[in-house]
């Protein structure tokens, strides 16, 4: 299945439909049309097949708020950072992408060199057992994603209950997709044809959740699936949408999402976690789209055990990571990019995360653009 969804002669007969049907409704619009992909894993791999340049002058793709730890807010990544630096006897416990994502004055890489104990987890239950392993230590795991992490994440609460541990809790920055898609699609000064609904996210909210794309803005929505084929196959269907007239949240990733997502997944969040008012990289307050762990659960609630207070702080100056994740520009937009902001020395986290956008665009996009 995947040789076929990569299948590069099955890829050329598709553009060769593709391409004209985007010039057509570019010329239906009087400019191309601006489908916005809502994954960060999209945006990957939207770089790396070169479909953007593909469809150049046709059409135009921009990222938007699909990179979890890219709309983590600065206010957040200062709690963690000054919680790593007052808590020396704590081992944060976190995700590979967020040990670079620059702070207001450091970052959780820069505390682990002077001492705090930071380690780098590739799933909750390795963190539970780190947990069980070290029991004179106290974990605190980061929970940063959106509906596709925060499932594992609440099974690591109910893990670390079973086995009676009490060094383990969770510092939840979960996040959930569809309420911030409304705030999106609320802001008049964005102008989009069509969205890239995120595939991973819509294996456990299901195709439904995100209806209210097509039926309350009136903006067609096709939840794609990752490979070139899956994307190319989605942006045909928007674009048919658009040349129609119609507005639908249609399913072009069936292999793997179904009309009611996964609903043992679904339970588990409502079980462990409750909606509450959480900060967004660009998009200030959302209400009721982070995820809390519930008062049953305040034993390992990280934020309750460990509380830490950091000031409210602004985003790194110059820095248009808020521009990017709201897609009103395009990486190389950005004043910083390539030039005070680079993998290397990276200014804000769209740089950092492997799912960001500036990142994505400096590696596969940035040399055959002018910036």
């Amino acid at each position: 299945m995947l040789n076929k969804l990569r299948d590069p002669e099955l890829g050329k007969r598709i553009l060769a439909k593709l391409v004209p049907l985007a010039q057509e409704v570019a010329g239906h619009l009087g400019r191309p049309a601006i489908f916005m992909e809502v994954c960060g894993t999209h945006t990957m791999a939207i770089a790396r097949s070169g479909l953007r340049s593909l469809l150049a002058g046709s059409l135009e793709l921009r990222s938007g708020p699909g990179c979890p730890v890219c709309v983590t807010s600065q206010g957040d990544i200062d709690r963690v950072i000054a919680l790593a630096a007052a808590r020396h006897d704590l081992v944060i416990g976190t995700f590979g992408d967020m040990m670079r994502v620059p702070g207001t004055n450091s970052s959780l890489e820069q505390e682990r060199a002077r001492g705090a104990r930071v380690e780098i987890f590739y799933s909750p239950a390795e963190a539970v057992t780190f947990a069980a392993g070290h029991p004179q230590d106290e974990v605190v795991f980061l929970g940063v994603g959106f509906e596709t992490t925060a499932p594992a994440v609440a099974l690591s609460v109910a893990a670390a209950s079973s086995r009676g541990l009490e060094n383990y809790a969770v510092l939840s920055f979960h996040k959930t997709v569809p309420l911030v898609l409304e705030n999106l699609l609320s802001d008049p000064e964005l102008k989009i044809d069509g969205l890239l609904l995120p595939g991973h996210v819509c294996t456990v909210t299901g195709r439904r959740a995100f209806d209210f794309v097509a039926t309350k803005y009136n903006v067609p929505a096709v939840v794609a699936g990752f490979e070139p084929v899956d994307l190319m196959k989605a942006v045909y269907l928007l674009l048919k949408q658009v040349a129609g007239g119609r507005a639908e949240t249609v399913n072009g990733y069936p292999r793997l999402v179904r009309e009611e997502g996964n609903n043992k997944a679904k339970e588990i969040m409502r079980e462990y976690f409750e909606p509450v008012n959480v900060q967004w990289r660009g998009f200030g307050e959302v209400p009721q789209s982070g995820l809390a762990l519930r008062d049953s659960f305040s034993f390992y609630d990280a934020a309750v055990r460990f509380p830490v207070d950091v000031a409210e702080s602004p985003p790194p100056r110059g820095c248009a990571c808020g521009d990017v994740l709201k897609g009103k520009i395009v990486s190389s937009d950005c004043p910083l990019f390539a030039r005070k902001c680079t993998p290397l020395q990276p200014v804000g986290p769209c740089m950092v995360s492997t799912e960001g956008a500036c990142a994505a665009y400096y590696q596969y996009e940035w040399p055959k653009a002018e910036v």
